[in-house]
């Protein structure tokens, strides 16, 4: 398990990310990746099989194809890389199609992209109808004209963004948005780029939670937040910005949030992360599946950090009731594969936050289990529309 430490300052929004992304940012990714990960290893396998067996006459020949292939795609993500810089084609966040590809992405590779595509990269945001909504007054008033005094904020999980929390509506009939503005709420999605660090996330999620206090058109009584799955890390991770960071504010976020729910959260890790980080390790040991082993290692901070989750060093929100959703693929917490598989991603343990020691990173905390579901039923699911009925009352 690991702690999380402050960044100095960190702006919600990252370099280059205020000019729009287009497909051919996309394709001059997508170039850059097949030359990375299948040409190189590719490439590289064939060298290692061919020592190993003591080289062919072909060698030389396979090496000068293998070359040539991987400077031309290098030359094409650099033409495309140029040409997008100017603005040229559809942008990738217009329809819902380029909006799941970028989240993806984001989730697999966002570190990179902060550092080498920023165009590419999702700064943290409010959600509004598949665009960003300032946190200023003037653009929060129009995006949220019926605002009230109570908030539900969510944030999505790993690889997600805003539209997954409407997943399942056309069986369900309903979304945890529309049953939390029934209850008197007024809510509001955000997205991240998911594939950065727990840490910088955290520091994102809680400058711009003080900015919906500061800024919210009406004068905020109460939040509460609702992450799913990496979503209730991130929300962890900013309440560890406000143990370790002092109050400047006259009206603190933190303060005013009543209600923290978390849906199939890997508070202790999740065992398929650690699985592909055991899968690297294992391949990297032998040459001729080392470039295999590199490919699964191209995994962005964010995965690496649902390897441990967070630990108990980062306690809970002062004034908050923690509500924590579990769920199995059995109809019995306690069956055995229910017990081995949890929801397919996270086990029960993990998202109560109970170790096999007998601790709780909880103490108190309201749980609940849902059987018969998978970790991506927990976002549309009707024991939550009436727990959060009941939870938000």
């Amino acid at each position: 398990m690991h702690s999380v430490a402050i960044l100095p300052r960190v702006s919600t929004h990252h370099p280059g990310a205020g000019t729009a992304p287009t497909y051919l940012d996309a394709f001059a990714l997508l170039t850059e990746v097949v030359d990375e990960l299948v040409v190189r290893s590719v490439h590289d396998t064939h060298d290692a099989w061919a020592e190993r067996f003591g080289g062919y006459p072909g060698s030389a020949i396979a090496g000068a194809v293998f070359g040539g292939l991987g400077a031309g795609l290098r030359a094409a993500s650099a033409g495309l890389g140029k040409v997008a810089a100017t603005g040229v084609g559809p942008r990738l966040e217009e329809g819902p199609r380029g909006r799941f590809v970028s989240s993806a992405v984001n989730g697999l590779i966002g570190d990179r992209l902060v550092a080498e595509r920023p165009r590419l990269a999702i700064p943290m945001a409010v959600r509004s109808e598949g665009r960003d909504v300032p946190p200023a007054t003037d653009h929060l008033a129009a995006a949220f004209p019926d605002a009230a005094g109570r908030v539900v904020v969510f944030v999505h999980g790993l690889c997600e963004n805003e539209s997954y929390w409407n997943r399942w509506r056309e069986r369900t009939g309903t979304t945890y948005g529309e049953t939390v503005t029934d209850a008197g709420w007024t809510p509001v999605f955000l997205r991240a780029n998911t594939g950065l660090g727990l840490r910088e996330n955290g520091v994102a999620l809680a400058a711009l939670l003080q900015r919906l206090v500061e800024e919210w058109p009406v004068p905020l009584q109460r939040i509460a937040l609702v992450g799913h799955s990496m979503g209730g890390l991130i929300v962890r991770a900013a309440g560890a910005v406000v143990h370790l960071a002092e109050h400047q504010a006259e009206r603190h976020w933190a303060d005013l949030v009543s209600d923290v729910v978390t849906l199939g959260t890997p508070h202790l890790g999740a065992p398929i992360a650690r699985g592909i980080g055991h899968g690297s390790r294992g391949l990297g040991r032998r040459r001729e599946t080392a470039a295999f082993g590199r490919i699964l290692d191209q995994r962005s901070v964010g995965v690496h950090d649902l390897v441990s989750g967070l630990a108990e060093d980062v306690p809970p929100l002062p004034h908050a009731r923690y509500r924590l959703v579990a769920a199995t693929v059995t109809a019995r917490q306690r069956h055995p594969v229910g017990h081995v598989v949890g929801d397919l991603l996270v086990r029960v343990p993990s998202a109560y936050g109970r170790d096999r020691h007998g601790r709780h990173l909880f103490p108190g905390a309201d749980v609940l289990h849902l059987g018969r579901t998978d970790h991506f039923g927990l976002l549309n699911h009707p024991e939550v529309h009436r727990a959060l009925r009941e939870w938000l009352a």
